[in-house]
């Protein structure tokens, strides 16, 4: 069991301590409590994740891996607070890379909860024509899928949409609405004492299952494998 509650402990003084000097007094606390213990999870996540999506990998690294690193990029921000206070991993498509944006599963845990992802958030042009390109084609199949997935609890992540149909649309499409949004993910909480029961690698992937009408479709839609 490598996720504890020892690690949202951890993520929950954090954020009443989001400064340099408090992190680096308790940087041993953190390499062993959030870092080794994430990297250890995403290890045995690993060795599920294949029976449900073959061409997903969690990678345990840091630098190009699943794990997000713990530092904020604070440049163009107001907010200079120094570290994130949510665990976040990223279990990304084989064919990603800076050409391709394929979709993946995402999983974060902290003081507020954990929360599940999966999708496409933010494609980039040709992959978001790809999408609604679709959908549009076949309106009937699209709310099968969707219906699917979201039985089990999963729904959009944020309201990243356009105010009107996108150019070559037709307004009047019975999914306008969802043609309209510029990003294709989905997300669902779970409660963290899931999170740290024995076996959660396990009912993650079968969370992940849930998603797999969405995840097919966008994988076929985009031209990868799923």
């Amino acid at each position: 069991m490598s996720i504890t509650p020892e690690l949202v402990q951890f993520m929950d003084e954090l954020a009443d301590n989001n400064n340099r000097e408090w992190f680096n007094a308790n940087k041993k606390r953190y390499e062993k409590d959030v870092k080794e213990a994430s990297l250890a999870f995403i290890r045995e996540f690993a060795e599920v994740l294949p029976t449900v999506a073959p061409h997903i990998e969690a990678v345990a690294k840091v630098q190009g891996g699943s794990l997000f690193r713990i530092y904020r990029d604070t440049r163009f921000s107001k907010d200079k607070t120094p570290y994130k206070t949510n665990v976040a991993m990223h279990f990304r498509h084989t064919h990603t890379s800076k050409d391709v944006h394929g979709p993946g599963f995402y999983l974060h845990f902290g003081p507020g909860g954990a929360t599940l992802g999966a999708g496409m958030w933010g494609p980039a042009k040709e992959a978001l024509k790809a999408l609604r390109d679709a959908i549009s084609a076949d309106a009937t199949a699209w709310s099968e899928v969707w219906d699917e997935t979201t039985a089990s609890g999963w729904d959009w992540y944020g309201d990243n949409a356009l105010k009107r149909a996108p150019k070559g649309y037709d307004p009047d499409h019975p999914a306008i609405e969802t043609l309209k949004r510029k990003s294709f993910a989905i997300t669902r909480p779970i409660d963290l004492d899931d999170v740290y029961k024995a076996g959660f690698a396990e009912r993650l992937a079968d969370y992940y299952a849930e998603t797999s009408p969405l995840m097919a479709f966008e994988c076929e839609a985009i031209g990868v494998p799923y």
